[in-house]
């Protein structure tokens, strides 16, 4: 297995195979409107119907790369001004002093630390649906968990497997369930009681998991270059506002409506700031920013492939048919195995789709209807959405974040498929519980 593909041909391979299917699956569509108050473009339920279209040639799929990388756009901006940031405040020293100190107090207590690694993305994911910002974190949180004694697989289940858990059980991510409750006219936060029941079963059910199969994986600890008892008053200063920034985002995400682009703008701004303290200047901290650039292009370039690989199967004109597809027969079973099906059949679309607020967008016109004649409720169909559509950002090779950060830990597609799908499919389990519950007790 030496020989299994990287993450750059395993998207070239699925970009390959999304524009075979464009000859295979028939073409179709759904009739979609503008919906004037919010600005937004929404689905009409029960509009499917299959068209005549030319088929998409090699040369639009060849497009379809440049454009998927230029759709991702602030995203990439985003991962190189953030991982470059990262870079050079690496090399202040500030981090490894940080860690040093961090790895000391933390000695003899490598179990505490992981769980406070897997706390912490937990938060971040439920709360703001934190996920392509781990890419840029990747390599600090690879060199904190080697000093810990942890393998990359470890650690990015730790941080990244934690974040989509989070998301996906979450009460109130504002990309996954509160879009979906608002596309499917229901109040926003409603249900808070139960979905805040499942989240607390899932986090604990994943915690206990990961830290147990992490004690079977540990490996020699690595040492940090630096050897040093304190902090230097620079490197403090340093520090303090990386926790700041990040305090600063994490605020303006939540409240002030922020998105990538203000992000990257904080975090460039940041990273020149360090290198001034630091004591670089304006020409080595720049020369180094340029260095932390080159670090992020792989994970940038594997993100837009990514993009291209929806790009396709939009223009190919066979998305809204693999939708038709997937629900259509839902309406033929009972209501409890109805759930349990829309939360697999919302998993597999995910493939295609690997965005889920856009999978919310798409789906929730279509199954809302669908949901109320077969006696399913709205709020069942939102938990079948988020738990089978964000879920499934921790296996589909689509998913850009992944693949990226897979990339940067060094981490075959293999190989994360074997370490990850035992607890995946365990948290899945937990969600079809509490699907097949809500039916039973009729949860609104």
């Amino acid at each position: 297995m030496n020989k299994f593909p990287n993450a750059f041909v395993i998207i070239l391979s699925v970009i390959l195979f999304a524009w075979i299917l464009t000859f295979i699956i028939p073409k179709g569509n759904y009739q979609r409107e503008l919906d004037t108050v919010n600005n937004r473009t929404t689905v009409v339920a029960n509009s499917y119907e299959q068209i005549e279209a030319p088929h998409l040639s090699a040369f639009n799929a060849l497009l379809a790369i440049p454009k998927g990388i230029a759709g991702r756009a602030d995203l990439i901006v985003l991962v190189l001004l953030l991982g470059g940031c990262f870079y050079l405040i690496e090399k202040t020293g500030a981090l490894n002093q940080g860690l040093n100190q961090l790895i000391t107090l933390l000695k003899g207590k490598e179990v505490f630390a992981l769980t406070i690694i897997l706390l912490l993305f937990l938060t971040a994911g439920f709360t703001i649906g934190l996920q392509e910002e781990i890419i840029a974190m990747t390599p600090v949180l690879l060199l904190f968990g080697r000093t810990l004694g942890y393998n990359a697989s470890t650690i990015v289940t730790a941080s990244y497997g934690s974040a989509v858990v989070g998301a996906a059980f979450s009460p109130f991510n504002p990309f996954g369930v509160l879009m979906a409750q608002k596309e499917a006219e229901l109040e926003l936060l409603s249900g808070l009681e139960y979905r805040l029941v499942f989240l607390l079963i899932a986090v604990i059910v994943w915690t206990f998991y990961i830290l147990r199969i992490a004690s079977k994986n540990r490996i020699e600890k690595a040492k940090l270059e630096l050897d040093i008892e304190e902090l230097t008053a620079r490197n403090k200063i340093i520090l303090t506002l990386l926790a700041l920034t990040f305090g600063g985002v994490t605020y303006g995400l939540i409240v002030l409506g922020w998105g990538f682009i203000e992000m990257s703008a904080c975090f460039f701004g940041l990273g020149l700031v360090c290198g001034i303290i630091a004591g670089f200047g304006f020409n080595k901290t720049t020369e180094i920013y340029v260095e932390g650039f080159k670090e992020m292009v792989f994970a940038c370039i594997v993100i837009g492939l990514a993009n291209s690989i929806s790009i396709i199967m939009s223009e190919g004109f066979i998305v809204d048919t693999i939708v038709f597809g997937l629900f259509s027969p839902l309406k033929n079973v009972p209501p409890s195995i109805s759930g349990v099906l829309m939360t697999v059949s919302q998993a597999i679309l995910h493939f295609p789709i690997p965005s889920y607020s856009g999978q919310a967008i798409l789906t929730m016109p279509i199954l809302t209807p669908l949901a109320d004649l077969i006696g399913l409720s709205r709020q069942v169909c939102i938990l079948a959405y988020q738990y089978g559509a964000i879920m499934m950002d921790m296996i589909v090779p689509t998913n850009g974040a992944l693949m990226a950060v897979l990339a940067l830990a060094g981490i075959k597609y293999n190989h994360w498929i074997k370490f990850i799908i035992k607890p995946a499919l365990l948290i899945l389990g937990v969600a079809a519980i509490a699907i097949l519950i809500a039916v039973q007790i009729g949860y609104e």
